[in-house]
């Protein structure tokens, strides 16, 4: 092989890994690839694991989830108060998005806020949840989104117990459960 191929080769190799780790406080790698719906393509989680975005078709989504599911995860529509699977359970384990699986949320920050949706005072990981600002009300809230598979899960809010103050206001149709006996 040409030793200057293979030189460039590793020089480029190691400006990416340069680049990467430089872009892993935002949590987010962009790549060159063009999806159509976002260029982020890639996301780094809290521990430097690269996951890739899942990106499926509107038909895609419609067949892999149920009508309240797709209402909820892919047009960011809300389940009623106090109906949700998720809002009693007081098992120990994990949250993970039911659109992708990705981990979003312990049990143990898990608390009874009253609103009639499960809330969390903190989240698993901070890459996992994208944070954007809608106006669907009217005035401005902070939406929350999976960065996985960009599902929307709900909205946080700055009434919270402490130590955070916050307090993440899920839809249970958003989640699955997976019960464990001790989640690291």
């Amino acid at each position: 092989m040409n030793i200057k191929f293979v030189t460039a080769a590793c020089i480029l190799a190691y400006s990416l890994v340069q680049v990467a780790c430089q872009s892993r406080n935002a949590g987010v790698l962009k790549s060159t690839e063009n999806t159509g719906t976002s260029d982020k393509t890639y996301f780094v989680n809290k521990r430097g694991d690269t996951i890739r975005v899942v990106v499926l078709s509107d038909d895609e989504w419609k067949s892999k989830l149920n009508d309240m599911e797709y209402h909820v995860l892919r047009k960011k529509g809300t389940e009623r108060a106090f109906t949700g699977d998720l809002l009693e359970n007081k098992s120990e384990g994990l949250y993970t998005c039911r659109g992708c699986g990705l981990p979003l949320f312990r049990s143990k920050h898990k608390f009874e806020s009253g609103t009639g949706w499960p809330s969390f005072f903190d989240v698993d990981d901070p890459n996992a949840i994208t944070k954007t600002t809608d106006y669907d009300l009217g005035y401005p809230r902070t939406e929350l989104t999976c960065t996985k598979c960009g599902g929307h899960l709900g909205h946080v809010f700055d009434d919270g117990p402490k130590p955070t103050g916050l307090r993440y206001c899920i839809n249970s149709v958003s989640l699955d459960f997976v019960k464990t006996e001790s989640v690291r």
